[in-house]
């Protein structure tokens, strides 16, 4: 086994790693929906979206076998997750300043339009609203948390990869 298909291997099975951890994120939020009665909010939804297709662009990187589909596949997990660090900052903003509307009435009939809506409206329809507190996770709000998790994946994803490939020049 080559080296450059060793390192193509560890870099899949991060790959596969970050799609679980985005559907054990989706897991937790359902959870908190379903047992604990947290309606979600249009931007919950949008970074539930945003988690997904992490989750769905991770796993087919990790099924690719060269270096360049794997790296296309990386910058849409990194392209994904930028846009979950702006909704979930814009979420952050919105709870830290209950004034400002999250937009329920512009958001709610777009994310509910949207096709996982329809499919598993459990998961997908808006129920809530942005500025609602629920009781925070180790100090820390879900949005907050979010901000977190993409934050991590928009910086670790690249750092990996360059790290990882920088002995194959």
């Amino acid at each position: 086994m080559s080296e450059e298909t060793m390192r193509l291997g560890r870099e899949r099975r991060y790959l596969v790693l970050l799609g679980i951890i985005c559907l054990a994120l989706i897991g937790g939020a359902l959870y908190m929906q379903i047992v604990l009665g947290e309606a979600p909010c249009p931007l919950c939804i949008l970074q539930r979206y945003a988690l997904l297709l992490v989750a769905v662009f991770a796993f087919i990187g990790a099924a690719m076998s060269t270096r360049r589909s794997i790296t296309i596949l990386e910058t849409l997990v990194v392209i994904c997750a930028l846009a979950g660090v702006a909704v979930a900052g814009h979420h952050v903003y919105t709870q830290f300043y209950p004034a400002v509307s999250c937009g329920i009435d512009v958001l709610q009939p777009i994310v509910d339009g949207l096709p996982l809506a329809k499919i598993f409206p459990l998961g997908f329809q808006v129920d809530g609203f942005c500025s609602t507190p629920y009781p925070p996770i180790l100090g820390l709000s879900l949005a907050q948390w979010a901000l977190v998790a993409f934050v991590m994946i928009v910086v670790l994803v690249p750092v990996l990869t360059v790290r990882n490939r920088r002995a194959l020049r």
